[in-house]
């Protein structure tokens, strides 16, 4: 068998079956379209809607080599052989084209001709009803009967869910020989250890399985297979796991280097680099994807996977970040078949960067905590660290177990491993009861319906705002229902529309619909099934039937507003990168009339610097007046351009590229201006942070910003008016010279009153009450701070010795308590914490602090002088007799 590469493998795979007729699709993204799946973990899931015959498929055969994420086993990566977190599969699919009969011959002229596999070594395993699959492996392609092995439903039968498409399946195995058996007696097809490997999974989707379980036919039969490239590199290059292959190896040595780790030499350091390779892999791929670390969701699996790698560095000595040293090597591997890693690497490195550096807080954070609590085990002679805390450090802090484990062998102490595990599987139930997959957003209803019947909607609605157009269906409270009447709220479906439905951030257009027998407002635009649009309309007066031919009118002022907003986003978001970087891309966007929203990546505050400069660039752009340029092209011609896709956005084959010649281009299906100019104004109105890593820019263009910059001007002008100022210029130095007044006029009557609490305090410490080793003093005041408390009360324990210094002070239906100690009360066993602990709740409040000074808030300022009352008695209790 000749040696092959894992990219000429990949390449030979979807070369054979283009060469039968299949189209060879891109991968698509690891955010799938069900929102029920949180990553693409296999090659059918973006072909799913077809299979379930809700959408129509563009070609009947496809070919793809699809990037995957799973995460089920994550703790098993390193560990094994073939664990991984990010993989590739080889999938072929036929949508109600061909079947059984033309797969299997297929599969195997690949196997054993393109690929050259022993078919010697080669066994089939099938469902252990389908003959059909048995005649075809036995009489067509000439397997002996012994090597082709019926198997029960949870190995040979796939289903899509407990209900829809199913069908049986068949495996191709692979014998790799003795030397990877598990030595068993009964080690042979089916068993759990290497020698016997699954590289290839055939699924027949033959049936429908109904409420009831019954099998029943489908009307067209699918082909969905799927082979893992990882998996077949290991058996093409004759090694014994996955990271012996071309697609892990420069990975691996680059990772030993880093390290100073000799591959072979001992097994944690062999897992350490499997680990920091396999992750890598995955953290790049969801970063090019759009995915950003964040404490939920798919967010929440990159931050694990990051601090999972960093973590196994740090077991091998590496204090200092090193992943992103690393990426260059993920280009070289997989950057020629995957573009969107070299063309994303600036934002991959940023990401990578920002968050290994966050993480090292973490891990300080974490070890310091761990280190106080193994203290106060062994200050009780205790020798063990309770799994639920370990849990607890590993789910809220994201501390690592293993290193946790480390630490504690460190200090002599042992892990409740055990405990450790029941919570983590106590998370994993609990993950899994919420998380449970099931086809229902995909299942069919009154939309999916109407979509088949009706198809797609023509949108006219880029260049007309009117149309005469014809009622297609009426759909009241999920039903589809023949007219409504004056007063009925509902949605409507039209044979042409030049209404804009809700999609990629821009909101829905709105109007009217009428006839001279009806009148309708047109109240939002939506697409609940891809190419449906649907109006949610009101009936103002008459009746709307189906089959009515209506003037459907967009609000063409608001329209305009829109259009605004939308080319803008498009030229803030060049200019963000003009900027800051090209590591900035689109995190998400709201287009209203009002203003735009704009989400993108980014680690640090944007400078009012930078914000005046973005500002400029799209102001720029507006006064070029450049006219915009559009047009239709495949996705891949799109990319060639340069065009820029949205992360949250999936695009089919065809796509709508929108250009502002010379600076920007980017795919996008929403309406625009003629022309830069036709945006008029833009100004930025806010810019915050909403999220590790995630900045957010609010903007307005067009009238909402020139009535806003007119509002800001009358503003000024009052306040011109009001400070007798002429030039606006002048201002902001009219204004700080005020500022500065009212800051010393503060000053003074601060002074004045601390000048007045002074007076008193040798009156204080003449009333100090003694109990035992302790000068008790207390004092109620209204409306005094908290620093003049402090100054107060240092003033009156300068006069005494073993002073115990309580002081309350209302103001607007609160009251706040401080209490003080000098060093002779504290050596005599007083803490000031302890003291106000026990008084605050009397005033409604809590708080606490050191030995020598502390403080607390309460809701209940009439308690006050009962809360004062009771210090005698407390310190009393607590203190006096110790000292």
């Amino acid at each position: 068998m000749q040696f092959r590469s894992g990219n000429e493998l990949r390449e030979s795979f979807l070369g054979f079956f283009e060469e039968r007729g299949h189209r060879r699709f891109p991968s698509f993204s690891l955010v799938p379209e069900d929102p029920s799946i949180m990553f693409t973990i296999a090659g059918m899931v973006p072909f799913k809607p077809y299979f379930l015959g809700l959408k129509v498929p563009p070609v009947k055969r496809a070919t793809t080599s699809q990037k995957c994420i799973r995460t089920n086993d994550i703790e098993n990566v390193g560990r094994t052989a073939r664990h991984h977190t990010f993989f590739e599969m080889l999938g072929n699919f036929s949508f109600g084209d061909y079947f059984k009969k033309e797969v299997i011959p297929w599969a195997w002229e690949f196997v054993t001709e393109r690929v050259g596999l022993d078919p010697d070594r080669l066994t089939a395993t099938i469902y252990r009803d389908d003959d059909e699959a048995f005649e075809i492996w036995h009489r067509v392609v000439g397997l002996p009967e012994d090597r082709i092995v019926r198997m029960g439903e949870e190995d040979n039968f796939w289903a899509v869910g407990p209900v829809g498409p199913c069908g049986p399946c068949s495996e191709i195995i692979y014998d790799q020989g003795p030397s990877f058996s598990c030595g068993k007696p009964d080690c042979k097809v089916g068993c759990s250890c290497d020698r016997y490997l699954e590289i290839w999974n055939l699924v027949f989707m033959q049936f429908n399985r109904d409420e009831a379980g019954n099998l029943v036919p489908l009307p067209k039969q699918n082909i969905d297979t799927g082979m893992g490239l990882e998996r077949l590199a290991s058996v093409v290059q004759g090694v014994r796991t996955d990271f012996d292959t071309d697609l892990f190896v420069p990975l691996i040595r680059q990772a030993c280097a880093i390290t100073g780790h000799t591959y072979g030499s001992n097994a944690k350091g062999d897992m350490a680099v499997r680990v920091i390779s396999d992750h890598l892999r995955a953290i790049s791929f969801m970063i090019a994807d759009g995915i950003l670390p964040s404490n939920e969701g798919r967010g929440y699996v990159l931050r694990r996977l990051l601090r999972r790698a960093v973590r196994w560095g740090r077991l091998l000595d590496i204090e200092r970040p090193f992943l992103s040293s690393m990426l260059p090597t993920v280009i070289e591997v997989m950057g020629d078949h995957y573009r969107e890693i070299p063309e994303r690497q600036n934002a991959i490195r940023q990401v990578i960067d920002f968050e290994e550096a966050k993480f090292g807080k973490t891990l300080q954070q974490g070890t310091a905590l761990i280190e106080s609590e193994l203290r106060r085990l062994a200050d009780r002679g205790e020798k063990v660290l309770s799994g639920d805390v370990a849990f607890e450090l590993y789910d809220t802090y994201g501390f690592p177990i293993e290193l946790t484990e480390e630490i504690c062998e460190d200090a002599s102490f042992t892990l409740d491993r055990k405990g450790f595990e029941l919570a983590m599987e106590d998370q994993r139930e609990r993950a899994r009861s919420s998380s449970k997959m099931t086809a229902a957003s995909l299942s069919g209803n009154v939309y999916t319906e109407l979509a088949k019947s009706i198809g797609q909607v023509a949108f006219v609605g880029y260049s007309e705002t009117r149309s005469q157009s014809r009622v297609l269906a009426i759909i009241q409270n999920g039903d589809a229902v023949d007219e409504l009447q004056a007063g009925d709220e509902a949605e409507a479906i039209l044979d042409r529309t030049p209404f804009y439905a809700e999609k990629g951030g821009q909101v829905g257009d709105t109007g009217t619909l009428s006839s001279e027998i009806v009148k309708a407002k047109v109240l939002d635009t939506v697409s609940p099934v891809a190419e449906l649009v649907v109006l949610r309309i009101r009936v103002e007066e008459g009746l709307l039937r189906k089959g009515d031919t209506v003037l459907a009118a967009v609000d063409e002022e608001r329209r305009w507003d829109i259009r605004r907003h939308h080319t803008a986003t498009h030229l803030l978001h060049e200019a963000l990168i003009h900027v800051l970087g090209d590591h900035v891309r689109q995190a998400g966007s709201l287009v209203n009339p009002d203003a735009l929203r704009f989400d993108f990546t980014h680690f640090s505050p944007v400078t009012r610097e930078e914000l005046a400069r973005v500002e400029k660039i799209v102001n720029d752009q507006v006064l070029r007046n450049v006219p915009l340029e559009t047009l239709e092209t495949d996705l891949e011609k799109a990319k060639e351009m340069g065009a820029k896709a949205l992360f949250s956005e999936k695009y089919g084959h065809r796509v709508r590229v929108v250009s502002v010649p010379g600076f920007s281009t980017e795919l996008c299906g929403g309406t625009h201006c003629n022309s830069t100019g036709d945006i008029g104004l833009f100004r930025i109105v806010r810019e915050e942070g909403i999220g590790s890593g995630l900045r957010r820019i609010t903007a307005q263009a067009g009238r909402p910003a020139y009535l806003a910059q007119k509002a800001d001007h009358e503003v000024v002008d009052r306040l011109k008016e009001s400070l007798g100022i002429h030039e606006t210029e002048h201002l902001p130095e009219r204004v700080r010279s005020l500022l500065d007044e009212l800051s010393a006029a503060r000053r003074e009557a601060a002074d004045a009153k601390l000048g007045a609490l002074l007076c008193r305090a040798s009156d204080l410490a003449a009333s100090a009450r003694q109990v035992g080793n302790f000068s008790i003093v207390t004092g109620r005041f209204e409306g005094v701070g908290m620093d003049l408390l402090r100054q107060l009360a240092d003033a009156v324990k300068n006069r005494l010795s073993g002073a115990v210094i309580v002081f309350a002070s209302v103001e607007e239906g609160k009251v706040s308590l401080m209490a003080m100690g000098d060093e002779t009360a504290v050596s005599n066993g007083f803490h000031a914490g302890r003291l106000i602990g026990s008084i605050a709740p009397l005033v409604g409040g809590s708080g606490g602090g050191r030995p020598n000074l502390a403080q607390a808030g309460g809701k209940l300022p009439q308690k006050a002088a009962e809360a004062l009352d009771a210090v005698p008695n407390v310190v009393g209790k607590l203190f006096a007799s110790r000292s």
